[in-house]
């Protein structure tokens, strides 16, 4: 193991490759509306129930989730790398590249066919450096009914599967 004891922006990236996160689309309204790739979704409290998940004000979805009083989460499935894809790609229009999508509570964008799928109302927005954390509380999930459904995974810097325990 290599110990450095200045973590500068390049060894930052290096180590939180090496953390595997679930890979979810995070969508809110707006005209148009946005939508985004993220590992940074985590649960925060389950009493009262919150969930959190961060983005760059410098991502071209941040206007939008800066607005919003509700977005959507949806976790993939391991077979949605190109959703993924689609939702980290700048300069295109996401949800027509998309289009299996449908607009939800207060207009929010609900895609289909996902692993789970929650419907939250933004709590707060805290300023975190260059990003912001958002805080929210689920209104409203639906699931895959399907157990042996994966969900995509992150890991350095690849899109991957999990495998199944027999």
């Amino acid at each position: 193991m290599t110990v450095t004891s200045l973590v500068d922006a390049d060894l930052f990236r290096q180590l939180l490759r090496r953390h595997a996160a679930a890979v979810v689309v995070i969508t809110a309204p707006g005209q148009p509306p946005a939508g985004f790739t993220a590992t940074s979704f985590t649960s925060v409290s389950l009493d009262p129930p919150l969930v959190s998940f961060c983005l760059a004000h410098t991502a071209s979805a941040w206007p939008a989730v800066a607005a919003a009083d509700v977005v959507a989460v949806h976790v993939l499935t391991q077979e949605q790398e190109h959703v993924a894809r689609t939702f980290s790609t700048r300069g295109i229009d996401r949800f027509a590249t998309h289009g299996a999508w449908r607009p939800g509570p207060d207009g929010v964008p609900l895609l289909d066919g996902v692993l789970a799928r929650i419907v939250c109302r933004v709590v707060r927005r805290v300023e975190a450096g260059d990003h912001s954390i958002v805080l929210a509380s689920p209104e409203a999930g639906e699931h895959h009914d399907d157990l042996s459904a994966t969900p995509l995974v992150y890991h350095d810097g690849h899109y991957t599967h999990l495998g199944r325990a027999a």
